[in-house]
């Protein structure tokens, strides 16, 4: 009998220094072409005397295992050709890098407006979050201002229609896959050659990239072919990696140099919230072609009209006044400070126990954090737990509910947050009374007691009192919505937040 486990669960184990005790395994992982190392965790396996495994990804694509001497072999492999891929990328970066300012600007305004939309971060079967967000609303702002968009990805796109312009171009870890980052450098050239042979046909006007960690296919790209280069930035992996993820890149000096390599090379440079452009130019990026441009919301997908009933009656909501947080749960989110003011809004009022209701939607690394709270004031019964739920059904989610949570919390290393939460522009378009953290731009975009209710980030009472206003007050939270609703889609659409980005190319480009 097969026991079915997932990649993160053997990882997870294998870092306790403890061995599988099993027969026969069905490991579960996202792409079956892209399994990060995959020798190393084969190795592993045998060494607990798994008689037999077999990978399995999403779309029940099947990879059996491997003999044991050729997992050892590819290791070894990896290991000494480990120099040689580095020194190798540090070299193109480098030459690159000197060929920068040989690019002739050209003006786009008199040509046809074809976009080559570049999608290459290595995350596959991504169903929600922010970024799910983000790029589908690029992508579909984009098809409606240029005459053609051709988008290439490593992964379907939920939101995204796949006509045929689409294109997927899967990443092929081989050599390389037991080592840190590497496979993200090694498909650069698997990438580059890929759109190469199709240039032609495509004819791209210009490039847009979602910069993802260690690609610079889009810089090659504009310099060969002298089309102008738009990168979206949305924070730097390094730091990311050390603040959120309590570890530093094995690659840092070379990943942050092709980081700096986009950024220089780029005609226009998107950031969704002045902090990053405040980095940017202390790094050395021209302000001119820096474009702050927050988030934005599909009106019509986020809708006072959505219908949230439903999801009331799936989960016993009936007749009571329900708060909802939606994300990933990520260490930003604030999501455990929210359930530690829920408990106390509970312990304090002890009449709101029956009336009121905790709807957290999603999932994330902060959860344990979040349950551990909600236990210690001991409302887990007052809470429900959606777990991750595809994008398409966050509108109804929130539509069940009566008020809106934004609790984000500051940077660790005191630094400006620099985010631009996507749930901000959903929650303003359900025209539902929304608490947030008053924190750098979500406090510049809402407005105290006209658009939203704002508390102090990370302070736990301040967040209790600002829900128990909105709990209390019916009109406050009605008007406070309408007045959200109006200013987003006034805004902050994503038809309006790729215009804006289109104009600025014209006027770099022009």
């Amino acid at each position: 009998m097969n026991v079915r486990v997932t990649k993160r669960e053997i990882v997870a184990t294998l870092a306790e220094k403890k061995f599988f005790k099993t027969d026969n395994l069905a490991i579960s992982c996202e792409n079956i072409s892209s399994i990060s190392y995959k020798d190393v965790l084969e190795c592993y396996l045998a060494l607990s005397l798994v008689r037999k495994w077999y990978w399995v990804d999403v779309n029940y694509k099947i990879a059996n295992h491997q003999p044991i001497w050729i997992a050892l072999l590819n290791i070894v492999r990896d290991i000494i050709l480990w120099v040689f891929i580095y020194l190798n990328y540090f070299q193109n970066v480098s030459i690159l890098f000197k060929k920068i300012n040989d690019f002739i600007i050209v003006d786009i305004v008199k040509r046809k407006w074809v976009c080559l939309f570049l999608r290459t971060d290595h995350w596959f079967n991504v169903k929600s979050g922010g970024s799910v967000g983000h790029i589908s609303g690029v992508i579909n702002g984009l098809r409606s201002l240029a005459d053609k968009v051709h988008v290439v990805s490593t992964d379907d796109l939920v939101g995204v229609q796949q006509n045929s312009w689409f294109y997927l171009c899967q990443p092929l870890y081989e050599i390389g896959r037991n080592l840190p980052q590497i496979p993200e450098l090694l498909y650069n050239h698997q990438l580059f050659e890929r759109i190469d042979k199709q240039w032609e046909q495509w004819s791209p006007s210009f490039i847009y990239q979602r910069y993802s960690l260690g690609n610079y296919v889009g810089v090659s790209l504009k310099l060969k072919y002298q089309v102008p280069y738009i990168c979206e930035y949305n924070g730097s992996f390094p730091w990311m990696a050390r603040n959120w993820g309590g570890r530093k890149l094995f690659h840092e000096k070379l990943l942050t140099r092709i980081e700096l390599l986009n950024l220089k090379a780029a005609d226009v440079v998107v950031v969704v919230s002045q902090p990053m452009k405040d980095e940017l130019i202390a790094r050395g990026i021209e302000a001119d072609k820096i474009l702050v441009n927050p988030n934005g919301v599909d009106p019509e997908q986020y809708s006072p009209n959505v219908d949230g009933s439903g999801i009331r009656h799936q989960y016993g909501l009936e007749n009571k006044t329900v708060i909802g947080f939606i994300g990933t749960f990520g260490k930003w989110h604030g999501a455990e400070v929210l359930a530690a003011a829920f408990g106390r809004l509970l312990q304090d009022f002890p009449d709101y126990r029956e009336k009121i209701r905790l709807l957290l939607i999603g999932d994330g690394v902060t959860m344990p954090q979040v349950k551990e709270q909600l236990t210690k004031f001991n409302v887990m019964d007052a809470c429900i737990f959606t777990g991750l739920i595809p994008q398409e059904e966050g509108s109804s989610h929130l539509a069940a509910c009566d008020i809106l949570v934004s609790p984000h919390v500051p940077n660790p290393d005191g630094t400006p947050f620099f985010g631009s939460p996507t749930k901000l522009f959903e929650y303003m378009a359900m025209g539902k009374g929304i608490v947030a953290s008053d924190l750098n731009q979500i406090g510049e975009i809402l407005k105290h007691d006209h658009t939203a209710w704002m508390v102090k980030p990370g302070d736990i009472d301040a967040l209790k009192l600002g829900l128990k206003v909105l709990i209390d007050d019916q009109q406050r939270r009605e008007r406070l919505g309408e007045a959200a609703r109006r200013e987003v889609v006034a805004k902050y659409t994503w038809k309006e937040h790729t215009r804006k980005i289109i104009d600025k190319l014209k006027e770099r480009c022009g």
